[in-house]
C-alpha cells in the first residue's frame, strides 16, 4: 500500500497536474480544484477523504477496512505532500504522452494497493456508500462519478482534454487488471481425445504435469467424450502440443492464458 500511494502521487504530480490532464475520483476533483481556485491536492485530498472514511467507517463498518483506509488516505495524502515540487519539473509536457504514461503509473498504483486489499479513499468509497444506501451497483455510480469529472475538466480546460482523460482512464484499467492478473506465464490446454489412457500417461510420464479428466458431451452427435484439461508453463506448449499430435493427430486442442496458477509445480498457495 505504501508504495502504492508513493508511485500515485508521484504520477499525480510529476504527469497529471503540470500537463492538466484530469483522471478519475477525488485526484481528478483535486487537479480541478488546483486549476480553478489554487487548492494544493494534498489538502484537496483530506478535504473529500476525510469525511469518506468516517462516513465509511460508521456505514460500512469493519475494523480492518477502517485501520487499512485510514493508512492508505494518510500516506497518499503525505506522499502528494512530498512529491509536490515535481510539479515544477514535470515528466513530460506532451498531453498524449502524459495520457499514455500517466495512466501507467496510476494503474500501477492502484493495482499494488488493490493486490494488498487496501483503499486510498476516493470515489469508490463513495460508491460503496451510495450502494449500501440506494442499491445501485458501484460500477455504474463509478461511471457516473468520473465521467462528471472528465466533463468538468472539458468545461474548465477544453473539449480535448477529455479525450486525453479517457486515454488515461483505458490505460489506468487495463493496468490495474495486469497487475491484479499477473503475468502470464502459463497455460491452460483443453484436449478433447478419444485416446483417453495414452494421451493421459504422455503429459503424465513424459511432460511430468498432472491432468485432470473432465467429460463431455458432443453437441452434435450426442456421444460422451473425455475432455483433459492441464496447465503448462508457456514454455511447454510446444512440447504439449507435439504429445497430443503423436498420440492422436485428429485430437481437437484449446491453449489459452491462465492467470496466477496456485498449487503443486507453480506458485505455492499463500499461508492464511
Amino acid at each position: 500500500m505504501s508504495v502504492g500511494a508513493l508511485i500515485l502521487s508521484i504520477a499525480v504530480n510529476w504527469i497529471f497536474i503540470p500537463n492538466k490532464t484530469v483522471t478519475g475520483g477525488v485526484s481528478g476533483i483535486g487537479i480541478l480544484l488546483y486549476y480553478t481556485i489554487g487548492l494544493p491536492i494534498t489538502y484537496s485530498q483530506l478535504l473529500f477523504n476525510i469525511p469518506l472514511f468516517i462516513a465509511g467507517v460508521k456505514w460500512l463498518g469493519g475494523k480492518t477496512f477502517g485501520v487499512k483506509t485510514l493508512y492508505g488516505i494518510l500516506t497518499l495524502t503525505f506522499f502528494l505532500w512530498l512529491t509536490e515540487p515535481l510539479i515544477h519539473h514535470p515528466l513530460t509536457t506532451n498531453p498524449l504522452l502524459a495520457s499514455i504514461y500517466g495512466g501507467l503509473t496510476l494503474g500501477l498504483a492502484i493495482g499494488l494497493v488493490f493486490r494488498a486489499q487496501g483503499s486510498t479513499g476516493g470515489t469508490d468509497l463513495l460508491a460503496r456508500l451510495f450502494q449500501k444506501a440506494t442499491g445501485v451497483s458501484p460500477g455504474v455510480l463509478l461511471l457516473f462519478i468520473d465521467g462528471s469529472i472528465i466533463a468538468s475538466a472539458g468545461i474548465i480546460f477544453n473539449v480535448e482534454r477529455i479525450l486525453y482523460a479517457l486515454i488515461s482512464l483505458f490505460v489506468t484499467s487495463k493496468t490495474i487488471d495486469f497487475i491484479q492478473q499477473g503475468f502470464s506465464q502459463a497455460k491452460l490446454a483443453y484436449i478433447i481425445s478419444r485416446h483417453d489412457k495414452e494421451l493421459q500417461d504422455a503429459v503424465l510420464f513424459n511432460l511430468n504435469r498432472g491432468i485432470t479428466r473432465l467429460t463431455g458431451v458432443g453437441g452434435y452427435t450426442g456421444e460422451e467424450r473425455p475432455i483433459f484439461m492441464c496447465v503448462v508453463q508457456q514454455s511447454e506448449v510446444s512440447k504439449l502440443k507435439n504429445l497430443v499430435r503423436e498420440v492422436d493427430p485428429q485430437a481437437f486442442v484449446i491453449v489459452t492464458d491462465a492467470h496466477e496458477v496456485l498449487g503443486e509445480g507453480f506458485t505455492r498457495l499463500p499461508v492464511p
